[in-house]
């Protein structure tokens, strides 16, 4: 990361592209971070709309363009109308935006994209929220305003809120417009959260984080306007509309593996223990082997979907990408790698000895023709239990390593 200076006066003796002033001259209030990646035709606008915001309400500020490798000559643009440019070379929003609001220098970050769609001389209200102590303010398009031509149809009524309404289900956010991109947050609460990702789920990382650390969020409505481009966006509907979708599914393994594994393999259990004796019958319909091959499917669906769900936390977890799970630490002090390895082998004995006890048997009988009845449901049985020591045996050996980092990170305090 380079860091380029231009300087600008701006009210209250602050400098937006310098330092001077004096280590006595009080901290920046606002910084206005714009990422930017070819945005020659809309960037000077977009600097001088926040400019009014930090002359018109006496604000101490600076303007800050994180210029992710334009080559249209936005980052002289910038310099030229007194913004302050800090250039990040790996490509991504996320990456823009973390280089941006690291090198900010206010103690409150308005982030917005540089492409004319959002109005920054409107952005006192989100200070004002701050002021109050809100951690996370984010702005909304659909409590506000979207000006014709502004949002395509599919964004507008499905994309957008699809995915908002998956954000607020599964970490129960009070955001109405997960993506908006006009938000402010304080510079503390982002380095609470944390962020990670590098690409366009940033937008969804800030929420996610923001909500399960128990941070203080608003709303404010916005206008979106038609962007000035006079090329497609940088944003591609389905691609990154997919890349939101995955990374909230992902963060939430409760809801889309664990959950629903623990229902199948539930359901499962109680078809195998039902018909294991013998056949059942409820009126004119019979339960039998083929109900005890599904119930077993279901066990071993269900039992792979719940260590997956388990690893993708862990995962998660070590990588900072995730909420905390102080539960899941919890448990790890009980089902440590040697009691895991200890259920995976009985489960493994206790399968190997039913299908050992039908060899013996076969072997006795002179290795003919087994009656069907009496030989597949120990078969069944004792193959569901082999899978489940396997796979337990398996995952205790991938949770023991993903864990790796963080006793070594425990034992180096």
């Amino acid at each position: 990361m380079t860091e380029r200076s231009a300087q600008l006066e701006l009210p209250g003796g602050a400098e937006a592209g310098s330092t001077r002033g004096g280590p006595d001259a009080p901290p920046l209030e606002v910084s206005f971070v714009l990422p930017c990646l070819d945005e020659a035709r809309t960037l000077e606008g977009c600097i001088r709309a926040a400019r009014r915001c930090i002359e018109d309400n006496g604000l101490r500020g600076e303007i800050l363009v994180a210029d992710n490798g334009s080559r249209d000559g936005s980052p002289e643009i910038a310099r030229r109308c007194g913004a302050r440019v800090v250039e990040v070379p790996e490509r991504g929003y996320g990456n823009a935006l973390t280089v941006g609001f690291a090198a900010a220098r206010g103690r409150f970050l308005i982030m917005g994209d540089a492409d004319g769609s959002y109005d920054f001389s409107e952005c006192m209200p989100f200070v004002e929220r701050l002021r109050r102590g809100d951690d996370l303010v984010m702005g909304s398009r659909f409590e506000g305003r979207i000006l014709p031509g502004a949002m395509p149809w599919k964004h507008r009524w499905i994309g957008n809120p699809v995915l908002s309404r998956i954000g607020r289900l599964l970490f129960r956010s009070p955001v109405s417009d997960f993506h908006c991109g006009l938000r402010a947050l304080t510079k503390r609460a982002f380095e609470q959260m944390e962020l990670r990702t590098t690409g366009m789920e940033f937008a969804s990382e800030l929420v996610v984080k923001a909500t399960v650390l128990g941070l203080r969020i608003s709303e404010v409505p916005v206008t979106l306007h038609p962007d000035g481009r006079d090329r497609p966006p940088h944003l591609r509907s389905w691609r990154d509309g997919w890349r939101h979708l995955r990374f909230l599914l992902c963060l939430s393994p409760r809801w889309t593996l664990f959950i629903p594994g623990i229902v199948a393999a539930t359901a499962g259990g109680l078809l195998m223990a039902l018909v294991l004796a013998g056949p059942q019958r409820f009126g004119s319909v019979t339960l039998d082997l083929h109900t005890l091959v599904a119930g077993a499917l279901l066990v071993l669906v269900g039992y792979q979907a719940v260590t997956t769900a388990i690893a993708a936390r862990i995962f998660a977890l070590e990588e900072e990408i995730g909420p905390p799970a102080p539960r899941l630490q919890r448990a790890f002090r009980v089902f440590t790698l040697e009691r895991g390895l200890l259920a995976g082998a009985l489960l493994l004995t206790a399968g190997a000895a039913l299908i050992g006890r039908l060899i013996f048997f076969w072997a006795s009988s002179g290795f003919g023709p087994l009656e069907l009845e009496r030989t597949l449901r120990p078969m069944l049985l004792g193959s569901t239990l082999v899978a489940l020591g396997i796979q337990t045996l398996l995952m205790s050996f991938v949770y023991s390593m993903l864990g790796i980092k963080r006793r070594r990170e425990h034992a180096s305090r």
